[in-house]
């Protein structure tokens, strides 16, 4: 199968997602997140609907009485949905270097985003990207940054100070983007929050 038609089989199976899909991916991220903390073995699961078998890229993000608690992602699209999710939950509340780890208290307190990225396409020129729409991945030099579409948009940025910003994070100089040698990429987002009272 071409590169093409599985990251077209790939983006339609993000955008089939339904509802319930989504609040079942939301329920297995809490749940493993209460395993991790408690450090209980991960219940067993049983009967997920095929979407859930989908292969993609995925970020968890974690509040607390809004305030950001973590946020750890992959761009790796080897592994099923329910699989990624469980895992990126779990190291979000526990190995976001940022924050203290979760505690258990914490747990049904957690508001849960999960953003499943599209396929990364890779872009010529810096004005391809859309501020707000598209997340950015900048390579350059063996140093890596990631921002989700939402970073921009939420700091108030414009495309330069976007790409600046993505430069500062991968541990580069600011305009280290303009190298020859760097790559960009962009993807887009499907993304739900799963609030604290479980019903949002």
């Amino acid at each position: 199968m071409s590169s093409a038609k599985a990251n077209k089989q790939r983006m339609a199976a993000i955008l089939s997602l339904g509802r319930n899909d989504r609040a079942m991916l939301s329920d297995l991220a809490r749940e493993a997140i209460r395993s991790a903390v408690a450090g209980s073995p991960e219940p067993s699961l049983k009967d997920l609907p095929p979407a859930l078998e989908a292969r993609a890229g995925v970020f968890v993000t974690l509040y607390r009485h809004g305030q950001l608690r973590g946020c750890v992602g992959t761009l790796r699209d080897d592994e099923p949905l329910h699989v990624a999710v469980r895992r990126i939950a779990q190291a979000a509340a526990l190995q976001d270097g940022r924050f203290d780890p979760v505690g258990r208290e914490e747990v049904d307190e957690l508001e849960i985003e999960i953003s499943v990225l599209s396929p990364l396409r890779p872009v010529a020129r810096p004005e391809e990207i859309v501020v707000g729409e598209h997340g950015v991945v900048l390579e350059c030099d063996g140093y890596r940054g990631v921002f989700l579409p939402k970073v921009a948009v939420e700091q108030g940025w414009s495309r330069e100070m976007l790409l600046d910003q993505l430069c500062l994070k991968a541990g580069l100089p600011r305009g280290a983007w303009q190298d020859p040698s760097a790559r960009l990429y962009v993807f887009t987002v499907e993304s739900w929050k799963n609030g604290a009272d479980h019903g949002r």
